[in-house]
């Protein structure tokens, strides 16, 4: 299995992100990362991945900021100054931003080889950009996954629920037991608007998680979880890229 870092060059600039799988694989993922930024957590994520047979993207989707961090995941919430940064970071970093970035990083997996089917995953924040990404480009994105993705059935004008009814892609949520992002409400609102549309989609319910716990170097980090979350995804994705 290689890895190499390449740049994607975007509206805004350049976006470096780092791309895993061997020669031949014709099916590929974006992975959205969380507030965090690329890092080895993720990047062994995408390994896992690709081990599965993917051509799998990890973009950096705060590139527009230039040189930060690294951020330690299990305390940078929790201190004053990277808090600050952080949250600036994903404030200036918009949905329309990544959609439009989105883009460019399809191209570059059909450059890297993967002219098959598109998938797109993503944790935290990034649970959100896979589902806008999912209707904003719905011919070329099959599946998307969200786990602990705040804010997908909000009221901002920019919510992906708000896509649904564009949506070809099937659908999969998992959600922390209880998180602040994504509350009930939140939830109703969802199952709601997917229904509607007629989403091939499936919200579940990890109870006793909680937010980011997929992500092994998170402070909330649950190996029995993550596993679930692993069998779901490959799951997912066997069905909707392997099966053509």
């Amino acid at each position: 299995m290689t890895q190499r870092q390449i740049e994607v060059a975007t509206s805004d600039g350049i976006a470096s992100a780092h791309l895993f799988g061997d020669a031949g694989a014709t099916a590929g993922v974006i992975l959205y990362m969380d507030a965090f930024g690329p890092r080895a957590a993720l990047f062994g994520m995408a390994e896992r991945l690709a081990d599965e047979g993917y051509a799998v993207l990890v973009p950096d989707l705060f590139y527009r900021f230039g040189t930060y961090g690294p951020f330690d995941a299990a305390t940078a919430f929790s201190t004053p100054e990277t808090a600050t940064q952080l949250r600036s970071m994903i404030g200036g970093t918009t949905q329309a931003m990544t959609a439009e970035d989105t883009g460019f990083f399809l191209a570059a997996l059909r450059q890297a080889g993967a002219t098959g089917p598109i998938a797109v995953v993503g944790y935290c924040m990034g649970g959100s950009r896979a589902l806008t990404a999912a209707g904003t480009y719905p011919d070329d994105i099959v599946a998307a996954a969200s786990f602990h993705g705040g804010n997908l059935a909000s009221e901002a004008p920019d919510s992906p629920h708000l896509l649904a009814d564009r949506m070809r892609a099937r659908v999969y949520v998992g959600t922390a037991g209880v998180d602040g992002s994504f509350s009930p409400e939140q939830s109703n609102r969802f199952v709601d608007a997917f229904r509607r549309a007629e989403v091939d989609f499936a919200l579940e319910n990890y109870v006793g998680m909680t937010h980011g716990w997929c992500v092994p170097d998170h402070s909330v980090y649950e190996v029995n979880g993550a596993e679930r979350h692993w069998r779901r995804l490959t799951a997912l994705l066997a069905e909707t890229l392997k099966a053509g």
